[in-house]
């Protein structure tokens, strides 16, 4: 594995290839040995064993224990050890595919939504002459698309936010800053998904071993082993007795799935027959629980020693539920997974069939106690653009005619790649922010009500906001004493009586939402 340079940036040119940066910036001082710390711990009659403790001579005790509890997959010892780094010159498909693709890490990574796109932030795969050509021009039509859309949106972006905010048109020097960001996050659905990001991103160690084990599979094999291979040198560096457990990468054929990868293509009707399954939809329920209320009735009466006599289901769900009750909804610190009464919605739960760009699902994907079942996305692509357009570019001719021209040179310029023999993999670097993921993605109502708090507020990512509403007013449909309290979060505060009712402070939407039924509810910025 190459050596990890510390606070280098990304190699990259017109024809050069990126070479990613990993830095490991924070982690435990003896992480390995207080992992078998932890484990002797758990058997100790002498109290804590301390990480000095511990010997990992070959042929020791330690040493054995911890050979021992990783091959029989007691792994919570290695839980608790993290590792932070800081990550640059990698692709958005990368983080998409693999790091945000689990639940077990933290990430906070620069915004696309609120940071302008440069034109050298772009991930240049290693590519033979002619192709690296495609690539690049490919790359430079897009980037000039964005820029583009970027000015034509700024008016329509405008005319919406001082409709919105008529006082503030007589300041618009003050305002033009936040409006262009309006715009550049439609605009950005035409960037490649080969966008470079930086970010700080920590996993615990165990999660870093599987990271190592699994990572030639999925959408980017080569960028992936790559990457992670930097992340294991530089936790080795830091703590060289990771060796004794460490296992090789899995190879590709060693996967089920792997078959499917060598000629992907969608079945011929796959998206047509997904697309009607969805009845017009953003996200579509197709299946729930159907004695959730009834279920969540029960399990507040078990919580509070309460019958049905003393506390019917309409109370019961109501003291879950009803933020002028339970007011830890008002709270901006989520706290109702440690609470005992909050904790029955885990009961209830609900599957739906979504449909979202490249761009929102990366966002949707980050909440991670939803999980989704996501494509390998080459599987889900033919030769035809297959995009969603964002609102604010339905909105405006101009705009549509940009976009839509830039898709087809995009769909062409991938094309000429796979005639001159670039695998997939490679080739759908360039796939657009806005390329559509089909997906089934299922939550318990505990999960499903802190993301809508978060979704259903007007400030939320658009087809984001779109598909919540979606979910929403279809739990409402078959659930209504659970479906009435999925609100966005001045609603919800604006029930508690907590104050101020919006809490985003000047980023306030300009819409009373608390004052409207969620059949009201419309955007476009």
């Amino acid at each position: 594995m190459a050596e990890a340079i510390p606070g280098a940036v990304a190699d990259q040119g017109k024809f050069g290839v990126t070479e990613p940066v990993v830095e490991l910036v924070k982690a435990f001082s003896t992480p390995f040995s207080n992992a078998v710390a932890t484990a002797r711990t758990c058997y100790s009659a002498k109290g804590i064993i301390p990480d000095e403790a511990i010997n990992l001579e070959p042929g020791g005790r330690d040493r054995a224990i911890a050979e021992s509890i990783y091959q029989a997959g007691h792994h919570t010892t290695f839980q608790h050890a993290q590792f932070q780094f800081a990550l640059s010159g990698i692709s958005r498909q990368f983080i998409w595919s693999f790091l945000h693709s689990h639940p077990f890490y933290n990430s906070e990574q620069v915004s696309q939504r609120y940071v302008k796109l440069k034109a050298d932030a772009i991930y240049y795969p290693a590519l033979p002459g002619q192709a690296a050509e495609v690539y690049s021009a490919a790359v430079e039509m897009q980037l000039a698309a964005y820029r583009e859309l970027r000015e034509t949106l700024f008016p329509v972006a405008e005319a919406e936010y001082y409709r919105l905010f008529p006082a503030r048109g007589r300041r618009p020097d003050d305002y033009r800053k936040g409006i262009l960001k309006k715009a550049q996050e439609a605009a950005r659905y035409v960037a490649p998904v080969a966008t470079l990001a930086y970010l700080y991103h920590t996993v615990s160690g165990i999660t870093l071993l599987r990271y190592w084990r699994i990572c030639q599979m999925g959408d980017v094999p080569e960028e992936q082993r790559k990457v992670v291979g930097l992340m294991v040198r530089a936790v080795l560096d830091h703590e060289p007795d990771y060796e004794i457990i460490l296992q090789e990468p899995l190879e590709a054929d060693d996967f089920t799935i792997f078959p499917w990868l060598e000629n992907p293509a969608p079945a011929p009707g796959f998206k047509e027959q997904f697309d009607a399954s969805l009845q017009g939809r953003h996200s579509r329920l197709v299946d729930y629980k159907a004695n959730s209320e009834a279920v969540l009735a029960d399990a507040v009466r078990e919580v509070l020693g309460a019958t049905a006599t003393e506390l019917d289901d309409d109370e019961a769900i109501g003291l879950a539920l009803d933020p002028a009750r339970n007011k830890l909804y008002g709270e901006t610190l989520n706290l109702t997974t440690h609470d005992k009464l909050s904790r029955t919605l885990h009961h209830p739960g609900y599957t739906f069939r979504k449909k979202l760009s490249h761009a929102a699902d990366s966002q949707d994907q980050r909440h991670r106690m939803t999980p989704g079942s996501r494509p390998v996305l080459a599987t889900q692509l033919s030769g035809d653009p297959d995009t969603i357009m964002p609102v604010l570019i339905q909105a405006d001719e101009a705009a549509r005619r940009i976009y839509n021209d830039a898709l087809d040179r995009t769909w062409e310029a991938i094309g000429r790649l796979r005639q001159l023999g670039v695998p997939a993999e490679t080739a759908n670097y360039l796939l657009p922010n806005g390329v559509a993921v089909r997906f089934t993605e299922s939550a318990d109502l505990l999960n499903l009500h802190h993301k809508h708090r978060m979704r259903l507020c007007y400030l939320a990512q658009e087809e984001i906001w779109r598909a919540s509403v979606d979910e929403a007013e279809q739990v409402r449909e078959v659930h209504p004493r659970i479906g009435k309290y999925l609100l966005p979060p001045c609603t919800l505060r604006q029930m508690a009586s907590t104050r101020p009712i919006c809490p985003e402070g000047d980023r306030y939407c300009g819409v009373k939402v608390w004052k409207l039924d969620i059949g009201e509810y419309e955007r476009l910025l």
